[in-house]
Order: C-alpha cells, then structure tokens, then sequence
C-alpha cells in the first residue's frame, strides 16, 4: 500500500508523576528530514527516538512536538548557573550605564536568558521515562501513517484513473496512426501534380519519398515504450513500500516518449490526443510529488 507524505498524529502518556504529550505532522520532501523539539533536560533521549521514528517512516519532512507535564518534582532537578547568572546582570548593568536607559533588570527578566536555569532528570530514572516518552511517541506516529495510507490509497486510486485515460488516449493514437503515412502520400502527390504541368508523377520518387516520411514520423516504437512505462507504473504502484522516487523516475520517462511522438507526428488528431496524455502525465507527476 502506498502512502501519502502528509499526515499528523497526537498521543499522550503520564505515569502519576510524570507525562508527555507529543504532536507529529509530516509532508511530503524529497528525503526524510526529522525534526524534534522537546525539553532540553531530555536532549539525551534524542538519538533514541530518532531512530524508533526512522525505522517506521522512510521519507518526508516531519516533526515532532514533545511537551512534559511534571506533577511529581522528586524526579527533576532544578539547577541556578550563578556564574552565567550573575555575567547577565553585569551585561545588563553595562547596557543601562552606557546607553542611559530605565533600570528595569529583574529576576524574572535574568531568569529567562538561556541556560541560567536548567531543568534535569535523575539519572537514574532515564530508562523509565524513555519507557513513558516512547509510548506515545508510536502511538502518534501510528497515527500519522494510518492518514498517510488513507490518503495514499486516494491518490493511488485517483492515479490509477489517468492512466486509464491515457491508455484509451494511445488506443486512439494507435488507431490514427496507419492514416498518417497514407494522408501525406496522398497530399504530396498532390501538391507535385499542381507544379508538373503534365500531371504525371513519378511513383519511384513518390514512393521513395513516403519511404522516407514513414521512417521518420514512425512512432510505433514510442507507444510500445509508453504502453511499457504505463504496466511498470501500475506494478509499481502496487508494492507494499515506499515507491515514489521510482514513480517520478517512471512518469519522466512516460512524458519523454509521450514528447517524441508529439514531434514525429504532423497528423493533428494525434497531435490531439498526445496533448491530452501530456496534460494526464503532469497531473500524476504532481500526485507522486506527495507519495513516499
């Protein structure tokens, strides 16, 4: 099943003492790009959740938004870097002198500068709050793929569709072109009669010269290569992991001989149909665009 890159995910888990409420969203990027934002006294576990998220999700631009709710303070110490406090006063203090400004240094103010107050766990009670965070850390991320795969069987579907369309498309395609290389005998013999004032064309010539338009403007191999990419695509399609790189691979290719046979061809119902399957072929590069 093909999934989405868009999605967003919430769960939430406390054991009386200590809880954690994570959010996650994701949409769609080239690569996978993690993003965590979660409360420095837990910087240690980063590493740790980055690889329980990797294993679960390939690609896409994600984030991850943990918040931590203490209802029990024997867990956490609360740390006063004096030293650092203490240099932003002074700083402070400098600032005022110099520049002649209200004194409206304060303790809430000092308290709020980086690192002069700093939140820890106890060391020992790590391995149970990494237990607590990871939790709902899948919950949410199981969450966020069953989005994903919602809205991937939507956009498979939906692709599925225009391909259909282009198949009809080529079908037409194939019908008309056989007409192509006949049409341009009959108007060139033409145009040749109207210049020769006896009306007698020379056949070899003629024949010759349709000899030479039918190798160029045949587009037979075109639409064997095209109907080719389109029975790639669908099994593609159909795999059970992330395909989306492969597919953009395969609707350029798709587009390349969908480009050739609109240059061989001077007959203006294929031209036609080729615009529409042109027109189809971008809409699905812009689907996949959001598939992982």
């Amino acid at each position: 099943m093909i999934r989405s890159m868009t999605g967003f995910g919430r769960a939430s888990n406390d054991n009386g003492r200590l809880g954690f409420n994570v959010e996650i969203k994701s949409v769609n990027h080239r690569y996978f790009d993690l993003n965590i934002k979660l409360p420095r006294n837990l910087i240690s576990l980063e590493e740790k959740i980055r690889k329980e998220v990797g294993n679960k999700i390939k690609r896409g631009k994600v984030d991850i938004f943990i918040t931590q709710n203490v209802y029990d303070s024997s867990t956490t110490n609360v740390n006063l870097n004096k030293g650092l406090a203490y240099n932003y006063c002074e700083c402070l203090k400098q600032i005022r002198d110099d520049f002649n400004v209200l004194d409206d240094i304060s303790v809430s103010l000092i308290s709020k500068f980086p690192d002069v107050i700093t939140v820890t766990q106890n060391e020992e009670d790590l391995d149970e709050i990494s237990s607590l965070l990871l939790k709902p850390i899948n919950e949410a991320v199981d969450t966020m793929l069953s989005m994903r795969e919602k809205e991937g069987a939507r956009l498979k579907e939906d692709i599925e569709g225009k391909l259909t369309n282009i198949e009809e498309l080529l079908v037409n395609v194939e019908k008309r072109a056989p007409y192509t290389v006949e049409n341009y005998r009959n108007k060139l013999e033409e145009r040749i009669k109207d210049l020769l004032v006896d009306n007698q064309v020379d056949e070899a010539k003629l024949a010759m010269e349709v000899t030479i338009f039918a190798d160029k403007s045949c587009i037979d191999e075109e639409i064997v290569r095209l109907k080719s990419h389109i029975s790639q695509f669908k099994s593609t399609l159909s795999k059970n992991e992330p395909v989306g790189r492969k597919l953009d691979f395969i609707v350029h290719e798709m587009n390349r001989e969908a480009n050739t046979i609109n240059s061989k061809s001077n007959d203006i119902d294929i031209v036609h149909c080729v615009l529409d399957i042109k027109n189809e072929i971008e809409k699905i590069r812009e689907q996949i665009q959001n598939i992982e």
